[in-house]
């Protein structure tokens, strides 16, 4: 075994513990069609914007004041211009410094909010040049960015969340947890069927997704003041659920593939 799979062995150990299945083979043997390159990146790069989007989301809901909340909002807009927009222009965030334009201030009835803030920041600032690295290899290739209907995975993850707080932020992190979890094992389990530059690029997301796996966890966790194992294995069972199902639409977080 060579160092670089041994690294990556350690990174996928706790993953795969948490996870309550691996990705089943005839989603794999889907995914590696040539033929499906397009729709796998572009549904990859959506699903860069949507962690930001999710993590920017729970930050404003939760963490900060107004003001902050719009400073975020305007750390988003050349991303969601782009990909909601008519005139889709990289020049709006390609070679820019992906950073805030203001520091954010907490919430003081919230008293998780910095270390929230803090966490979160890290993972947006990581997935929006995710999104800007997928493109520039879909436009490498002259795979233009479309707009694709949502898949299941994440609609029907949420539908388990509690109706109460602390409980549905507690699930949200939870469900946060697992999709950065999924990402990351199928990031590795599907490395090896892709072409030399793709391999490099999906096992170079490994490390900060297995931390944005744990930084949820750790949030979830801290923020219930409890034990959360119940909770965990509701929302994995359903996540299991997902992921070994027949699923109608390919996308990167589905089930099995409905035509396999």
């Amino acid at each position: 075994m060579n160092d670089n799979q041994y690294l990556i062995d350690e990174l996928l150990a706790p993953i795969k513990q948490f996870l309550q299945c691996d990705t089943p083979d005839s989603w794999i043997a889907e995914a590696r069609k040539p033929e499906k390159l397009p729709a796998l990146l572009v549904d990859h790069c959506n699903c860069e914007l949507k962690a930001s989007q999710t993590a920017m989301y729970l930050i404003r809901k939760y963490a900060v004041d107004a003001n902050s909340g719009k400073t975020l909002l305007e750390w988003a807009k050349p991303y969601e211009d782009f990909v909601y927009g008519k005139v889709r222009d990289t020049t709006l965030f390609h070679d820019k410094k992906n950073g805030l334009s203001a520091e954010l201030t907490p919430r003081d009835d919230f008293p998780f909010g910095k270390e929230l803030i803090n966490k979160m920041v890290r993972l947006i600032k990581e997935e929006f040049h995710h999104f800007e690295q997928v493109l520039e290899i879909m436009e490498s290739r002259a795979i233009p960015y479309s707009n694709l209907k949502a898949g299941r995975y994440a609609r029907e993850l949420m539908k388990i969340v509690r109706t109460h707080e602390p409980g549905a932020l507690v699930d949200k992190l939870i469900i946060g947890a697992y999709i950065e979890a999924r990402s990351c094992e199928r990031f590795a389990k599907l490395a090896p069927y892709l072409d030399n530059e793709l391999k490099k690029f999906y096992i170079s997301l490994l490390r900060s997704e297995a931390r944005h796996y744990q930084d949820y966890l750790t949030l979830a966790e801290q923020i219930a003041g409890k034990d959360i194992a119940e909770r965990i294995e509701a929302i994995g069972a359903r996540e299991a659920e997902l992921i070994t199902s027949s699923d109608d639409n390919f996308r990167f977080h589905c089930g099995v593939p409905a035509k396999a």
